[in-house]
């Protein structure tokens, strides 16, 4: 059974599913679908284009599903896909897709804190943090379990890898690889990233395999091409591994710095 204010401005067309709570002043597009069991607080604003997963809250004032901020975006149908689960607090702002054939998508159990902007076209992964006031302009790929302290600025069309921290304050234009913390400025590599690590059950020898391909990565000169060589040659395979160099390997920006004294 739904919970529906008659104060919320819902469109007839709008697809809602079971068990959805919307509180007052809500307003939903035409082009809408809500999963079961989410929860939309006042002043949300649900705009054409968007797909809620099954369970997620979202806090007042957000707004899903925004046009792109973008020239390239010429109007017309695309979509901000929305999986499962996610807290979206206050004052969110996630645009959707550019092209109809693209879409903006958000994984599932992520946790989106007050003030985020997600642009155009990006794409998150599941279990990931962003911290307060964090802007992620447009064609982002994030990946799974990675946090952005406050304020973290991710420009057009970087990568950040698996189990990555960025510090407060980062602002980026290159690629973070996985199981990294970054921060300072300029950005910079400061190490792996143990608190995560530890915490999504990889093993203390992997986390030392870890560690010495970043040693590789980042204490040498070579050029990237060289280096996953290296690591290949050098470093036991195992998951991990693989997608580390697998991320090395597809990097169009480059890769951040090393941090002066960093491991």
């Amino acid at each position: 059974m739904n919970n529906i204010s008659d104060k919320a401005v819902i469109s007839p067309n709008a697809q809602i599913g079971q068990n959805v709570t919307i509180y007052p002043f809500v307003y939903v597009e035409d082009d809408v679908v809500i999963g079961d069991n989410c929860i939309i607080y006042p002043g949300v604003n649900l705009m054409n284009g968007t797909r809620l997963g099954k369970g997620n809250t979202i806090y007042q004032n957000t707004v899903i599903g925004a046009q792109p901020q973008d020239f390239n975006y010429k109007g017309g149908s695309t979509l901000c896909v929305i999986g499962e689960n996610n807290i979206i607090r206050e004052n969110v702002v996630i645009n959707r897709a550019t092209y109809a054939d693209g879409q903006t998508l958000i994984g599932n159990d992520n946790f989106i804190m007050e003030g985020v902007h997600i642009s155009h076209d990006v794409k998150i992964g599941d279990k990931n943090v962003f911290g307060y006031g964090t802007k992620i302009a447009g064609d982002c790929e994030i990946g799974n379990f990675v946090i952005f302290s406050s304020g973290v600025i991710a420009n057009p069309a970087v990568r950040v890898g698996d189990a990555v921290m960025v510090q407060t304050g980062g602002r980026f234009s290159k690629d973070i690889p996985p199981y990294i913390v970054a921060g300072g400025s300029p950005i910079k590599y400061g190490g792996i990233n143990a608190f995560v690590i530890d915490r999504i059950n990889i093993t203390g020898k992997v986390k030392g395999h870890i560690a010495n391909a970043y040693r590789l990565v980042f204490h040498g000169q070579d050029a990237l091409v060289n280096v996953c060589a290296q690591i290949d040659q050098q470093i036991p395979k195992g998951e991990e591994i693989d997608n580390i160099v697998k991320f090395l390997k597809e990097s169009k920006l480059g890769i951040i710095a090393k941090m002066q004294g960093a491991d």
